[in-house]
C-alpha cells in the first residue's frame, strides 16, 4: 500500500464524512431541540432521493439544481410532520419518551411502505448529471465531482446554519426555546412554532444531502436504512444536540471508515465505525462535544 493509495483513499473518506454530517446534523438539530429522536430520518432521506429522481425523470432538473427544491420539499414535509404527528406525541400524560419513539418508528415503516408500494422496490439510478463520472485532480489525487460537490454543500451549509443560529432572531429564539421550552411562552415566543421551523429545518438539510447522494447512488425503498443508522452514530460521536458536533462526527466517521476498509475487505468497513463508537461510549458517554 502507497502512500497515494493512503491520501487517496483519506481524502475519499472526508469528502463522504462531510456528507454524513450533513445527513446527521438534521437530527442533530431536532433532537437537541425537542429531546426527540426522528426514527423516520432514513425514510427522510429517501424521500429526498425520490423527489430528486422524479425531478428528473419528468423536469430533466439536474440534481445540483434541483436540490434547493428538494430542500424546500422536505422543509414543508419536515413541518406537517411535526404538526400531524409528533406535537400530538409530545402530549401524551404517559411515557412520553416511548410514545415518540412508537411514533416516528411507526412513520418510518409508513414511508417505507408507501415508497414499495408506489415507486416499487427496484432500484433506480439517475444515469447522467453535470458531474456524474467527472473526477477532478488535485496535487495528483483524483476525487470524483459528485462527492466533491457534495462536500462544498455540506461546509457551505453547515456555514449557514451556524451563521442562521448565532446571528439571527430565528437562531435566539431556536437556543431560548431549547434551554427552557416552558418559559419562552411569556416573552411571546410560540414553541410550536419554532418546534415545527425546527423539523422543517432539520428535515431540508436531509433533504440537500438525499439530493447530493440521488447523483451517485442507487435510489429504493430501503436506502435510508444504513444511512440512518450511520447518522445515529454521528450524532452520539459528536455528542446528542451539539450541530458543530454531528459535522465534526461525519468527518471522523468517514475517515474511519476509509482506514478501515484499507485493512479489512470492504464488506466490514462498518466495523471500524462501530469499534470507535463503543469507545466514545465507554469513555466519553456525551459525545465528544457534547454538554449533557
Amino acid at each position: 500500500m502507497t502512500a497515494a493509495t493512503i491520501i487517496q483513499s483519506l481524502a475519499s473518506g472526508l469528502l463522504m464524512g462531510l456528507l454524513y454530517g450533513l445527513i446527521a446534523v438534521g437530527l442533530a438539530l431536532i433532537f437537541g431541540l425537542m429531546d426527540v429522536t426522528n426514527f423516520a430520518h432514513g425514510e427522510f432521506l429517501m424521500f429526498a432521493m425520490y423527489v430528486t429522481f422524479f425531478c428528473f425523470a419528468f423536469f430533466a432538473i439536474d440534481p445540483i439544481l434541483a436540490a434547493p427544491i428538494v430542500a424546500a420539499v422536505l422543509f414543508v414535509f419536515g413541518a406537517v410532520v411535526y404538526l400531524g404527528i409528533v406535537r400530538f406525541a409530545m402530549r401524551a400524560k404517559t411515557n412520553v419518551g416511548m410514545v415518540q419513539i412508537f411514533a416516528t418508528f411507526g412513520l418510518a415503516i409508513v414511508m417505507r411502505g408507501l415508497a414499495q408500494l408506489f415507486f416499487t422496490p427496484d432500484y433506480r439510478s439517475i444515469p447522467t448529471t453535470w458531474l456524474g463520472g467527472k473526477t477532478v485532480a488535485i496535487a495528483g489525487i483524483y476525487l470524483p465531482a459528485p462527492q466533491l460537490a457534495g462536500g462544498a454543500v455540506s461546509i457551505l451549509a453547515f456555514a449557514v446554519l451556524y451563521l442562521l443560529i448565532k446571528k439571527t432572531d430565528f437562531g435566539k429564539a431556536l437556543e431560548a426555546t431549547r434551554e427552557d421550552a416552558g418559559a419562552v411562552a411569556l416573552v411571546g415566543i410560540d414553541k410550536n412554532k419554532v418546534f415545527a421551523l425546527g423539523w422543517g429545518l432539520g428535515s431540508a438539510l436531509v433533504g440537500l444531502a438525499g439530493a447530493i447522494m440521488a447523483s451517485f447512488f442507487y435510489i429504493y425503498p430501503d436506502v435510508g436504512a444504513s444511512f440512518a443508522l450511520i447518522a445515529y452514530v454521528t450524532v452520539a460521536l459528536g455528542g446528542f444536540g451539539s450541530v458543530f458536533g454531528a459535522f465534526a462526527g461525519g468527518i471522523v466517521v468517514g475517515l474511519v471508515e476509509a482506514c478501515t476498509a484499507m485493512v479489512l475487505p470492504p464488506s466490514m468497513k462498518s466495523v471500524g465505525i462501530y469499534a470507535v463508537y463503543l469507545l466514545v461510549v465507554f469513555f466519553r458517554p456525551r459525545g465528544l462535544f457534547g454538554s449533557i
